[in-house]
């Protein structure tokens, strides 16, 4: 009978999954499925319980970040993560030791600050946004390319 339940976990834990794509259930479904083998061959139900949670967490734990990084590569970026590598020309001097500097990118104007805490950035200069903290750019002098 219990190898009943787990065939019935295994197949409404893949069919969230299906409905979801979010990669959260599918590892469940691993688990569901060694328990119901399990159980088929009458294995007692807390050793069945036992390898559920076990391969669960196993397949959660160390696939998981494999299946993001392979699986989920055509997600299109969005809000901040979309502007990490984009160009910005400077509006007002960044200078992190006068703790000023404004940036426009995409037709907006952003607090701006240097990667780099000496470097210091005149209007007009072209730079590349490294990473975003809180609501300011931190940017870099654009490269010149080759």
């Amino acid at each position: 009978m219990a190898a009943i339940y787990w065939l019935i976990a295994f197949v409404v834990l893949l069919g969230i999954e299906a409905a979801t794509m979010a990669l959260t259930t599918v590892w469940f479904a691993g688990g569901a499925l060694v328990a119901f083998v399990l159980a088929l061959f009458g294995i007692n139900i807390q050793v069945q319980l036992a390898a559920f949670v076990i391969v669960s967490f196993i397949l959660l734990f160390f696939t998981r970040p494999f299946a993001l990084k392979y699986v989920n590569q055509n997600t299109v970026k969005t809000n901040s993560e979309s502007l990490i590598g984009k160009y910005a020309k400077v509006t007002v001097e960044i200078n992190n030791t006068e703790g000023k500097g404004a940036a426009v990118l995409n037709g907006q104007e952003w607090t701006a600050r240097a990667l780099e805490d000496g470097r210091i950035y005149p209007a007009g200069t072209m730079v590349e946004v490294k990473e975003i903290r809180g609501v300011k750019l931190i940017v870099s002098k654009k490269q010149e390319e080759s």
